[in-house]
């Protein structure tokens, strides 16, 4: 799937009468600008890089959600711990069929980043980048981010794989840093 296609999906899994972005478009690893390029340019948990650079641990707010038989679906934020900062938006789309009971109903909660879900779980995972994003902040991403519209930032598109499955795919946009 080309990463365009792919943003699309996932973007359309939550309608919203504000755009999210004005524009988002495909850019190379390498000439991503840092420190987009340390954060997002992996093969890791985003949960995990977030907390390594802002240096506090993350805590999750969800936005919307909807569980379609065992896929479930969800528009997040992760901010610093006890604070209102945001320091990610992000989009998933988790087959549920790949995992035990116990981290389906973890993530049902609402409570915990997946990433460390998954870590807490010991579910045998891989991180597959698909795309580095440059995204330019619509009025809906705008909105929840706490950012002007037309602000600049990056994100990923990627899939992890639980117990080698392609489970969840995901959108993840950093804050804007620069």
């Amino acid at each position: 799937m080309n990463p365009q296609d792919e943003l699309d999906a996932l973007v359309k899994l939550f309608p919203n009468e504000q755009r999210l972005f004005e524009r988002a478009e495909h850019v190379s690893s390498s000439t991503t600008p840092e420190p987009y390029k340390s954060l997002l340019a992996h093969n890791h948990h985003m949960t995990i890089s977030m907390e390594e650079y802002h240096n506090s641990p993350v805590d999750v707010v969800v936005l919307d959600q909807r569980l379609d038989e065992n896929v479930y679906s969800r528009k997040i934020l992760l901010v610093k711990s006890g604070t209102d900062d945001v320091v990610q938006f992000g989009i998933v789309k988790f087959n549920f069929d790949y995992v035990t009971q116990a981290v389906k109903d973890e993530i049902l909660a609402g409570e915990i980043p997946l990433g460390r879900v998954l870590i807490n779980h010991n579910v045998l995972r891989h991180v597959d980048l698909g795309a580095v994003l440059r995204i330019t902040a619509g009025p809906g991403l705008a909105k929840v981010m706490h950012i002007e519209p037309g602000q600049v930032t990056y994100g990923r598109l990627a899939t992890i794989f639980c117990n080698q499955q392609p489970a969840i795919d995901l959108l993840e946009v950093s804050a804007p840093l620069l």
